[in-house]
C-alpha cells in the first residue's frame, strides 16, 4: 500500500457518536443476557419484560454474570434502544 495513502487515512478525523456507542453496548449486553437465560432454560423475552417492568434483577439469572451486566445499564436506556430499533424497522 502507498505510504502517502496510509498517512492520509490516519490523519482523517473520525466522528464518534455517543448514541452509537450506547446502542452497541445495550445490544451486545442484551445478546449476552439472552444467551445466558436460554442456557439456563428460561424464556428470555418473559424474563427481560419482567425485569424491565419491575426493575427486579431477580428476573435475570446470574449465570455468566448476566444479572450484573444488565443491571449496569439503566432500564430506560434499554427501552429507548429497543424502541428506536423497532421504530426504525417500521
Amino acid at each position: 500500500m502507498d505510504d502517502s495513502l496510509e498517512n492520509s487515512e490516519i490523519e482523517k478525523t473520525s466522528l464518534y457518536s455517543i448514541d452509537d456507542f450506547e446502542e452497541s453496548l445495550v445490544s451486545s449486553t442484551l445478546k449476552e443476557v439472552c444467551v445466558a437465560l436460554k442456557e439456563k432454560g428460561y424464556n428470555e423475552i418473559n424474563q427481560l419484560v419482567g425485569y424491565i417492568m419491575s426493575g427486579d434483577p431477580g428476573y435475570i439469572s446470574s449465570h455468566n454474570d448476566a444479572r450484573n451486566k444488565i443491571s449496569s445499564i439503566e432500564r430506560s436506556t434499554i427501552i429507548e434502544v429497543l424502541l428506536k430499533n423497532y421504530v426504525n424497522k417500521l
